[in-house]
Order: C-alpha cells, then sequence, then structure tokens
C-alpha cells in the first residue's frame, strides 16, 4: 500500500512539472486533476516562500496558475501587502508575461506580486463570465494561503489590463457568478484596485457588448454597479484610447466619487489603449509611462496605507526575468 501511495505521488508531481514547462496552463488528464492540485498545495504549505508557480484552481481539465514574485527578504510570519495581476487580450487571448515587469517592480517594493492566468474564450472555448468567476477564485485563493504566502488578508489589490482590468474591477463590484466549489466563507473581494485602460461598460458604449449573452449586456459592466463601500481605485487611461472609450473611465470615477468611495483617475494625454506596457513585454515602448505609472500608483497605495513612506522609492524599467 506504502509503495501505491508513493508511486501517485511521484505520477502528480511528474504531471505538475510537465504542466509547469508548458507555459501558461495546460489540460491535465482529468483523472489526475485532483492529483496535481494537491501536489501543489502540500508544496504551497511546506515550502517557504513557495515556489514560483501556484496551482489556485481546477476548472475540469483546465489547471489555473498563479506566477509569485517574492520580495528577497520574505520570511516566515510576514504579513506583506499582495497584488494580483490579470492580463488583456479582449477575454479571447493573452499572457500573464504582460504584468511580469509590474509585478517585479512591486516586489521590489516589498509586496508578494502574482500574475494569474485565467480562461480564455479563444484557448479554453468559454465566456466572459468564466473569466470574472477564476479573477475571483483567484483573490479568494490568496486570501485563504495567505498565511503560508506571507501576506497580510487585509490588503490584497487586485490589477489588470484592458480585459484583464475588467476582471480586476469584477472581484469587487460584481455579486454573484461565483465558481461552483469555492469556499464563499472566504472573500474574493479585494482591498484595493489599480486598472490599466479597464473594460468599465460592456454595453456598446464601451467594450464588449458582443461577447454579453444577449439581455444580460449590464451584468458584467462595471459602470452599472457602482455603490457604496467599494474599495479604493485608481485608473489609468489613455486620452487616445480608441479600444475602450476614454468616457467610460471619466463616468466611472464620477460615479464612483458620487458613491462616496475614493477613486484617482490618471488620464495619459495622447496615449492609446496598451501605453501602459514596458519595453519588458512591447519592446518598442520606451519605459517612461510604465514608470509614471508605478509612481502613481505607488504614491495612491501610500495614500491608504498599504505602502510605508520608507519603502516609497521605484527603481525605474524594473525589467521581468
Amino acid at each position: 500500500m506504502k509503495q501505491i501511495v508513493i508511486a501517485v505521488v511521484v505520477v502528480s508531481m511528474a504531471l505538475l512539472l510537465e504542466a509547469e514547462s508548458k507555459g501558461e496552463d495546460e489540460r491535465a488528464p482529468a483523472a489526475a486533476a485532483g492529483k496535481v492540485a494537491k501536489a501543489v498545495e502540500s508544496k504551497a504549505s511546506t515550502g517557504f516562500p513557495p515556489r514560483r508557480k501556484l496551482l489556485y484552481k481546477q476548472a475540469g481539465d483546465i489547471a489555473l496558475f498563479l506566477h509569485g514574485f517574492y520580495p528577497d527578504d520574505l520570511k516566515k510570519g510576514d504579513a506583506r501587502p499582495a497584488i494580483v495581476f490579470f492580463h488583456g487580450g479582449g477575454w479571447v487571448c493573452g499572457k500573464t508575461v504582460q504584468f511580469n515587469q509590474q509585478a517585479r517592480a512591486f516586489r521590489d517594493l516589498g509586496f508578494v506580486a502574482f500574475s494569474a492566468n485565467y480562461r480564455l474564450i479563444n484557448k479554453h472555448h468559454t465566456t466572459v463570465y468564466e473569466c470574472v468567476k477564476d479573477g475571483k477564485s483567484a483573490v479568494r485563493w490568496i486570501r485563504a494561503h495567505a498565511k503560508e504566502l506571507g501576506v497580510d488578508p487585509n490588503r490584497i489589490i487586485a490589477a489588470g489590463g484592458s480585459a484583464g482590468g475588467h476582471v480586476a474591477a469584477c472581484t469587487a463590484l460584481i455579486e454573484g457568478y461565483e465558481e461552483e466549489g469555492d469556499d464563499k466563507n472566504v472573500s474574493c473581494r479585494p482591498n484595493a484596485l489599480v486598472l490599466y485602460s479597464p473594460v468599465l461598460d460592456t454595453t456598446e458604449k464601451g467594450y464588449g457588448a458582443d461577447k454579453m449573452i444577449k439581455g444580460e449586456k449590464t451584468d458584467l459592466s462595471p459602470c452599472h454597479h457602482v455603490r457604496k463601500g467599494l474599495p479604493p481605485t485608481i485608473l489609468f487611461h489613455g486620452t487616445r484610447d480608441t479600444t475602450v472609450p476614454p468616457e467610460n473611465a471619466e463616468r466611472f470615477e464620477k460615479l464612483m466619487k458620487e458613491a462616496g468611495n475614493h477613486c484617482d483617475r490618471v488620464p495619459f494625454e495622447g496615449r492609446r489603449h496598451s501605453f501602459f506596457n514596458g519595453s519588458g513585454f512591447r519592446r518598442n515602448n520606451t519605459d517612461d509611462d510604465f514608470n509614471t505609472t508605478m509612481e502613481k500608483a505607488a504614491e495612491f497605495l501610500k495614500s491608504i496605507g498599504f505602502i510605508p513612506k520608507k519603502d516609497s522609492t521605484i527603481h525605474p524599467a524594473a525589467k521581468p526575468s
């Protein structure tokens, strides 16, 4: 019996390592899915810092991971602020590497940073609704594992760009659309939002109406779900964005403030949709806008108590590993 258990563990770890070596996420055989999840959770709970890649969700045969970036001085018993990034790509495509540069910069500020993958329309034949469910699962998983991650469960930030900004916003604004099997006793709601060119209106006035279920175009539309008591938010948006109308960001800020919420909108004059990507993701970009968004984000997080004043120095153009 002991030999059988050992063999199962070996096979599980082999499947895990194979999935990690292939990239963003992989379809594991359904029969092995539970074993892979247990193997990752075991590693996360016994090793510190946790391994760089953490399985936060098994959706059928689809394994979804958080890619971790840990401060060099992280130690057991720490309760650091955490930030999780969701990449863009219109909910259709995209890769976690889009935000590696930002994740490293936040790591250098003392944060535990993550870049999350989630189910995509083209790759996984799912819908925007699954994207939102995965975003909620990611925040919930970080909070549930805060102690072994060295994270403060009351200082978790959801961040993202474009469609990923929408996913991040929905973890705070949209009620319902929870993954069956998630522990609802653990909140999926972040304590702050950092949004880059986010999709904030999913009707014809914004972006993504064609991807919503007919008659339900406002169900996942952040502008239509603003209310009192939402997390402090900063959002960056280019004034010449032709993908997501700048008016959406202006309206969202207005609605947030009218509801009594803290919301800082930082317009970037003349910039288009993907201005926030640094040279680590878009080789032809300068790092000027990347550095400015990092500086503004750090100022915002310092203002709400997430960063001590002495730890607010930004290292220009932190490059991804």
